[in-house]
């Protein structure tokens, strides 16, 4: 918004040089930040104390760990504060003509959407489970297929009339004309290697990439601080590949292919850490507010759709392989269990207790060193993700 006005400005007044700063990405992504960060920090007890008068508070299970139990009560739904930064700064400060960021927008949103009445239903009905699994992934799988979709042939063009003209003759071909190469499935750390999927597999593999990050970061929001870091520095790093891609000169330079309009993306991870940061502010132990699935669910679809955009899913599994971890915890934790029940009668476990960063907790460690640790990895992880800028 404040581009196109200052575009506008301009036009009339040719003298306002200055106002030529705003056509700078790198200086709209600064600004972004910096206008999340502060909406976070401005509105953040007025939030948690709507929150507290509510009664919105975190239910916690019984068998879970007992030292949670004192938790019971601080305010939930935390992640609307980081929603609210998040489309605040980035309406203020990108090209509203961009689409790919209204598609991050979309499934962001959507996914909170979810979250929110999930979280809803665990206060209005006491229920620590809230929204039945079903009924959650079905609502998840709608929004991530329809945006797989469109991402399928807005990758491979640069405007929405290509889009719709790729759509049309891929129709006409029967379903079987082949996408771009820039649609393809890279590897990191090799200059060449790539590998076609099709439409349908890239729909596929779009769909697992968005649903999956956002469940993954959903698991890894259980301790104080654990999950909006790593959100942070992955979101980050995204957004350094997104400028990248987004511009030609840089991606013919590092062998990566030219997304137009990607680097716009830049803006909305400015927004993301802007306001990931400022939720820290009230999340560190002992959190004063928890983010919920409102925040985590839209965060995690954040990740995975901007890294589909950047054409980097194999670099957001390393740098985001804590939150990988996490949900693998879970399903082998609850494979094994159902395996060895069947088996043998009796339903065995691999871990202490599932998701990862609770077994770590039984195994000794206190809340804070799990947190700090786990972050001290995402921050190497996405060391390694950037060097694959070069080391190709």
């Amino acid at each position: 918004m404040l581009l196109t006005l200052s575009q506008w400005l301009l036009a009339q007044n040719p003298e306002w040089g200055f106002l030529r700063v705003f056509q700078y990405l790198t200086f709209r992504a600064v600004m972004s930040a910096m206008t999340a960060l502060l909406i976070g920090l401005g509105l953040g007890p007025w939030v948690i104390r709507k929150l507290t008068e509510l009664k919105i508070g975190q239910p916690i299970r019984e068998y879970g760990v007992q030292s949670h139990l004192a938790k019971r009560g601080t305010p939930t739904m935390g992640g609307v504060l980081i929603l609210l930064g998040i489309g605040v700064a980035t309406l203020l400060w990108f090209d509203w003509s961009n689409r790919f960021v209204w598609v991050v927008m979309l499934v962001t949103f959507g996914f909170g959407a979810v979250g929110w009445v999930d979280d809803w239903r665990k206060v209005v009905d006491k229920n620590p489970e809230g929204m039945r699994s079903r009924e959650k992934f079905f609502w998840q799988s709608l929004i991530g297929l329809v945006a797989a979709a469109y991402l399928a042939f807005a990758v491979s063009e640069s405007n929405n009339q290509k889009v719709l003209e790729l759509f049309v003759n891929w129709v006409q071909s029967g379903f079987t004309a082949e996408l771009p190469p820039r649609a393809d499935l890279m590897l990191p750390f090799f200059k060449t290697v790539s590998y076609p999927l099709g439409v349908f597999g890239f729909i596929a593999m779009s769909y697992f990439v968005m649903v999956g990050a956002s469940n993954a970061v959903n698991f890894t929001d259980g301790l104080d601080g654990l999950a909006i870091m790593p959100v942070v520095l992955v979101g980050s790093a995204l957004g350094i590949f997104a400028y990248i891609v987004g511009n030609s000169v840089y991606s013919k330079y590092l062998l990566f292919p030219y997304i137009p309009g990607a680097g716009e993306l830049l803006i909305f991870c400015g927004a993301l850490a802007g306001a990931g940061l400022a939720f820290l502010w009230f999340n560190a132990h002992p959190a004063q507010v928890f983010m919920g699935d409102v925040g985590a669910l839209a965060l995690g679809g954040a990740l995975g759709t901007i890294a589909i955009i950047t054409r980097q899913e194999i670099v957001l599994g390393i740098m985001g392989a804590v939150f990988v971890a996490e949900v693998l915890s879970v399903m082998l934790q609850v494979s094994w269990f159902k395996y060895t029940k069947k088996k043998y009668g009796e339903g065995r476990r691999i871990l202490k207790m599932a998701p990862l960063h609770h077994h770590f907790e039984k195994s000794g460690w206190t809340e804070t060193q799990v947190v700090i640790r786990f972050w001290i990895i995402t921050m190497l992880l996405c060391l390694v993700g950037l060097a694959t800028l070069k080391l190709r």
